[in-house]
């Protein structure tokens, strides 16, 4: 038990939580906004996938790491315009859709993997961090919550943003309303379909951005299904989250210790079954719905289509 105590073992469990986390944070966003506006989103892991190719080879080719995470917002808002498209305007169901488009990410990013490298996987350098002063030479989390690439701050910043277009703003009345009572926002003379197609799109960019930060910052790379269910992961924070923000930072740091723990593990010397490791993060979603899934927030309309004067 001492070993699971040591400086080196927390700082490796905190870091490697962080870094797990940040891309399910991304998506996990994304998903409270288009929830919020009454869309369910079940194509999150094909978008981060389609980000996470999308942005590497964006960045390996430029030799920028911003360039990476735009390349990852485009591509994950593309593959978001076939939800829009499908189930936003034309209503069909959104779960199917979602997994045609989870399907179609993996099998498409896989080829194109395939068709550019063949068998090799280029890796990119370590992007800068930017420390923040005083708070970065904290013991044991100074370094690993304070030491961070400027996109992890920028993510933070958007969640604090997102919270208060939530609260303050009538754009966040209008995403609650076309979850909640479309009706009444169409009678309000607000467009229900424009509300949930601008939510559905943020939705998808977001995805592609976690996605593009998964494979720029968090490995490197980019492999076939390299996002091993964390788009799925993503959606169940979000339920888990009530529509708030700040509920989503701290789910998806919870669940990246899970995704963690494994290197963490080996660092202080304590061997575990790799299939042990594995099924940590599934073992630690279905304990999370056991104890919370009743508390859960759904928006009444969520993945109902809406037809104007529908009854």
């Amino acid at each position: 038990m001492s070993e699971l105590l040591t400086r080196t073992f927390l700082t490796a469990v905190i870091s490697g939580g962080l870094l797990a986390g940040i891309p399910l944070m991304f998506t996990a966003l994304g998903e409270t906004i288009s929830e919020r506006a009454g869309v369910l989103n079940i194509g999150l892991e094909g978008m981060m996938l389609v980000g996470a190719y999308v942005g590497f080879v964006g960045a390996y080719y430029s030799d920028s790491f911003w360039l990476g995470f735009l390349a990852g917002i485009g591509g994950g808002a593309l593959a978001s315009v076939f939800m829009v498209v499908l189930c936003v305007r034309l209503g069909l169901d959104q779960i199917v859709v979602g997994i045609a488009i989870t399907l179609a990410g993996e099998g498409i990013t896989s080829v194109l993997q395939d068709a550019q490298f063949g068998k090799s996987y280029p890796r990119l350098g370590a992007p800068s961090t930017l420390a923040i002063p005083g708070l970065s030479s904290i013991p044991v989390v100074g370094k690993s919550l304070f030491e961070q690439p400027l996109i992890v701050y920028l993510g933070i910043a958007a969640v604090a943003l997102t919270s208060w277009v939530f609260r303050k703003t009538n754009a966040g009345l209008n995403l609650r309303a076309a979850g909640e009572k479309p009706e009444a926002l169409d009678a309000a003379g607000v467009s229900v379909l424009a509300t949930r197609s601008y939510a559905a799109l943020c939705t998808g960019a977001l995805a592609g951005l976690g996605g593009a930060y998964l494979s720029i910052v968090g490995a490197g790379t980019f492999t076939p299904f390299m996002t091993q269910g964390q788009g799925f992961m993503a959606i169940v924070i979000a339920m888990l989250a009530r529509g708030k923000p700040l509920w989503v930072v701290c789910g998806s740091f919870l669940f990246g210790i899970s995704l963690s723990i494994a290197t963490a593990l080996q660092l202080a010397g304590i061997n575990v079954s790799t299939d042990v490791v594995n099924m940590l993060p599934f073992l630690a979603i279905m304990v999370a719905l056991v104890a919370f899934a009743r508390r859960s927030y759904l928006a009444p309309a969520l993945a109902i289509p809406y037809v104007r004067g529908a009854r």
